[in-house]
């Protein structure tokens, strides 16, 4: 074994110049476990940590990436450029930042003068490498363009890439005056770069450069290198340079690899010998039509592209996709996926299903199925695969270690990389350090999500990788490498749809294959969509390239860059919907009453001879009334109310009973009489079979995703009455001259102008409002759903003269643009800088947001809302929302606790917000506590209420959070 002593002295170097380099730390013994790590050492184990990621991580289509731009020297090269990240920390302003490590290094003769003390003057260590090195890779690359793209990556490991001017020093002592930095400096890049095997810093010179998106990749897993490298659980401190060698750090690295359970997705994956086993073999199902379209796409797309899947409700398209990422990754060498879904509760049946295919290619990768949003704690299958092992040799639970999955730590501090997710080293700590063959809870820590293998999440993980936020590269990097599936890509408003066309230019330069689902989708966003990935793929910021009207409906488009030119193409012949279309009968049920009267009294007529409806209404208000008042009607049947204002228990128990009673594998449960009352949570991804429903009027797209849920299922029995499917429009009176009187909620989420086409297309069918609640008139689902979308969302008027749809039409153009607009402010890059090659200044503004909750509000628009954790006050002191009796401040006697707390979480309406984030805050005792020192607790009294703001809130167990204005 070599060690960097003997290494620098080969290589010529004065024993001046050997003794400063071997004194320059890298991590503190305060903040490493109690003992100084140097400098080179840090930097040879995150080298050897990349070593270990390149052959059992990163994607085949990565490392050939790599192979190619560094002259078939890719794991090479991989390792010099995530081990020479910290080189920056050879100078004052970082060598001073702890006062028991600075003096050994003072004593060398590496001086310094008087430091800026002000916070914003310091000078970051990350800013520092790039500074030092880009004048070398200048000069000795002899390219200004290769170092061009290789600086921001030193720069930006901490999570922000600045410009080029930022690498200015603020101060003339902060980088290191006089012969012995520079010395020192030069010595640090050289010996690492001799380290790890390369000949000098000019054989280390790239033939070719990467794509800005995949630089960002690159970036990211860079970040990931590092973090690895920094956890002192694994990489203890070397205090000595002579035992510091490349040999020493990869017996670390391996070690530390297994200890912590890290490993990539499928490896390599085997193409399919039957072009349709994926679906017949893998999944088990008898390919439908727009299946083996889908599939057949995946297998003729000669580049990795973009597909839009368009197909009816319960066509089976999700399972479809899952085959054709399968075909996708064989083809293309790509190690995982990544599904999302529009919503938490759509995530978790989803979770469920990749779960189970994962499995079928090996049992192993279940562990490496993750979950990605904040409630999966309560999701039973999560916890037992993710929770089982969380216990060390000695039987303590969760413990200390708890502290690792906080969700709100924030990462990269400026001074010594203090903040990597990892706890600070404790006394008996080395109990968690046996190896571990399930799930590595270190993709658990907050922005690592999408590093797993295989992940299922709400699409906010999607958007966040395309935001300007702080480490936005690592979360990138967890979708180069993946098959990208979105579901429901429709339920992106105006404004995440920015973030969604930003995410698809990004993906699309890195050549990720993306397929988006969608039952309803408006033709003009498959365009934009298609224009968005084709411009990442061509690196053009404004490529058209017209989608060819498809056959039919189902259909399949496919978009990709070939010999650089950009090719759409859809289905040309059409494809058969896997069952025919039914006539489905329209009518008006005109009232907008705030009783629920109405609506609860047309339900027991309807279901006289028994049946199952499914009522969804626009706010949360008026479905809690409509609930209440058929009870108290005296409805003879099962009733069940679903909705955002549930507590996370009874959410998720009402939702999996009416999946078990509703769903497809119901059976001899389905009951005889049932009615579900829901808000817009059963407009997606909810799969049950309604006889009739009751909903209030949408937008189009919207009103025909709620109609897949009636008679959505075949074989299902049904009473004479509804064996026809029927859907009766509410949330809608006759008005004046100027159209329809539409419930102000409703015009407030959806805007009037929507509302307003989506009430001329149900007129059509069931003909004007006044008088008119039978119906007679109907639509053909699914054979009309696509000409009817694009109707609603198309150009022509479709509304009655006297309507004023013009009016309408302007203002909602008007608030869509705004909206548009304030998605601008946030997105990755700005359009006229999109053909930038590099990712130098990629954060000219800032990283925009300083939390999860900061970055939830950046990809989702409108009023934010906040959450809460119902408790009630007791005798002498509090108990959880079931009853649980949880001590006199709040304590939290085990995980057992915490978890049953956590279950009376709820989202407060967002006219709240103002009042819970000044008035609400943690009960004493969870002050400590990782899960709950977050936490709102929002206190009930003993007479059942409180009060927050101008509002009166109490919590039933029925209805839900029940919010009246005092």
């Amino acid at each position: 074994m070599r060690s960097v002593v003997d290494l620098m002295r080969t290589m010529g170097l004065s024993e001046e110049v050997v003794a400063r380099t071997s004194r320059l730390w890298g991590k503190s013994a305060a903040r490493n476990g109690g003992r100084t790590h140097l400098l080179l050492g840090h930097l040879l184990d995150t080298a050897a940590v990349a070593e270990v990621m390149w052959d059992r991580y990163l994607s085949a289509a990565l490392r050939a990436r790599l192979e190619k731009v560094s002259g078939g020297r890719g794991r090479l090269w991989f390792m010099w450029i995530c081990g020479i990240h910290d080189c920056g920390k050879a100078c004052p302003a970082f060598q001073a930042l702890d006062e028991a490590e600075s003096p050994p290094v003072r004593a060398t003769g590496l001086t310094w003068g008087r430091l800026p003390a002000d916070r914003r003057q310091r000078w970051r260590h990350d800013v520092a490498g790039a500074a030092l090195l880009r004048p070398r890779l200048v000069e000795e690359w002899g390219s200004a363009e290769s170092a061009a793209w290789v600086w921001p990556l030193v720069a930006g490991h901490h999570g922000t890439f600045p410009s080029v001017q930022g690498l200015r020093p603020s101060h003339r002592e902060v980088q290191g005056r006089g012969a012995a930095w520079g010395e020192v400096q030069q010595a640090v890049v050289d010996v690492f770069t001799r380290a790890v095997g390369f000949a000098d810093l000019a054989d280390v010179r790239p033939v070719g450069a990467l794509t800005k998106a995949e630089q960002l990749a690159l970036s990211g897993l860079i970040v990931m290198a590092d973090w690895i490298a920094s956890d002192s659980e694994q990489f203890e401190g070397i205090e000595d340079a002579g035992e510091v060698s490349l040999a020493g750090a990869r017996r670390r690295a391996e070690t530390a690899w297994k200890r912590l359970g890290l490993r990539g997705g499928w490896g390599a994956l085997a193409t399919p010998e039957g072009r349709l086993d994926p679906l017949t073999g893998r999944l088990g199902v008898v390919p439908r039509a727009s299946q083996r379209e889908l599939v057949e796409r995946a297998w003729v797309m000669p580049a990795p592209g973009l597909m839009v899947a368009e197909a009816p409700m319960g066509e089976g398209k999700t399972k479809a996709a899952l085959a054709a990422a399968e075909v996708l990754a064989a083809r293309f060498g790509l190690d995982g996926v990544f599904v999302a879904m529009p919503t938490q509760a759509t995530s978790d049946p989803m979770y469920e299903q990749v779960l189970a295919w994962a499995r079928s290619f090996d049992p192993d990768l279940e562990a490496q199925v993750g979950l990605l949003h904040g409630k999966r704690r309560f999701n039973p299958t999560w916890r037992r695969i993710w929770e089982s092992q969380r216990t060390g040799p000695s039987g303590a639970g969760d413990g200390q270690r708890t502290g690792e999955l906080d969700p709100f730590d924030v990462y990269g501090a400026m001074e010594e990389d203090a903040a990597y997710g990892m706890p600070p080293a404790t006394a008996g700590s080395g109990e968690w350090l046996e190896e571990r063959e399930g799930p590595a809870r270190w993709f658990l820590g907050s922005k690592r999500g999408l590093l797993t293998a295989f992940a299922v999440g709400t699409v906010d993980h999607l958007l966040y990788a395309a935001t300007r936020t702080r480490h936005v590269m690592l979360r990138f990097a967890g979708l180069v490498g993946k098959v990208v599936v979105v579901d429901e890509v429709h339920a992106a408003d105006i404004y995440m749809r920015q973030f969604l066309l930003e995410a698809l230019r990004w993906l699309g330069q890195a050549k990720v294959p993306v397929i988006l689902l969608s039952a309803t989708l408006p033709p003009a966003q498959r365009q934009a969509c298609v224009d968005a990935y084709l411009s990442g793929a061509l690196s053009a910021a404004d490529t058209v390239c017209p989608v060819p009207e498809p056959a039919g409906y189902p259909c399949v488009t496919a978009a990709y860059a070939h010999e650089g030119a950009p090719v759409a193409v859809s289905s040309p012949d059409v494809v058969p919907s896997w069952r025919a279309s039914v006539r489905t009968r329209i009518g008006w049920l005109p009232d907008v009453g705030r009783d629920g009267a109405l609506i609860a009294s047309t339900v027991n007529e309807e279901l006289a001879e028994g049946g199952v409806a499914l009522i969804v209404v626009n706010q949360v208000d008026r479905a809690q009334a409509v609930y209440r008042a058929l009870l108290e009607s005296g409805f003879a049947g099962r009733a069940r109310l679903l909705h955002g204002r549930l507590c996370s228990a009874h959410r998720a128990e009402r939702t999996e009973e009416c999946l078990r009673l509703l769903g497809p594998d119901a059976g001899a449960d389905r009951p005889e009489r049932m009615v579900v009352v829901a808000t817009q949570l059963a407009e997606q991804s909810f799969d049950v079979d309604a006889d009739l429903l009751i909903t209030d009027l949408a937008p189009a797209d919207l009103l025909l995703q709620r109609i897949g849920r009636l008679h959505r299922h075949s074989g299902t029995p049904r009473p004479a009455a509804l064996a026809e499917p029927r859907v009766l429009v509410t949330g809608v009176t006759a008005g004046s001259g100027t159209g329809p009187r539409f419930l102000p909620a409703s015009e407030a989420i959806y805007g009037r102008w929507a509302l307003l086409r989506a009430a001329a297309l149900v007129t059509e069918a069931a003909g004007p409002l006044e008088g008119a609640t039978s119906g007679e008139g109907g639509w053909s689902i699914p054979a009309d759903v696509p000409g009817l979308v694009a109707r609603a969302y198309g150009e022509a008027e479709v509304c009655p003269p006297e309507w004023d749809e013009a009016a309408a039409w302007e203002m909602w153009r008007a608030q869509e643009v705004e909206r548009e607009n304030k998605a601008a402010g946030f997105l990755l890059t700005r359009p006229r800088e999109w053909g930038a090659p590099t990712l130098e200044g990629l954060h000219y503004a800032g990283s925009r947001a300083r939390s999860e909750e900061d970055l939830d509000a950046v990809v989702r628009d409108g009023k934010r809302s906040v959450e809460a954790v119902v408790v009630r006050r007791a005798a002498s002191g509090y108990r959880a929302l079931d009853g649980t009796w949880i001590g006199v401040h709040g304590e939290v006697v085990d995980e057992a606790a915490v978890g049953r707390i956590l279950n009376g979480t709820v989202r407060l309406p967002a006219r709240m917000t103002e009042a819970a984030a000044g008035e609400l805050g943690p009960l004493p005792a969870w002050a400590s506590h990782p899960w709950l020192r977050y936490a709102r607790a929002l206190v009930l009294e003993e007479d059942g209420a409180a009060v927050v703001g101008k509002d009166r809130v109490s919590y039933d167990d029925d209805l839900g959070l029940v919010v009246e204005r005092c």
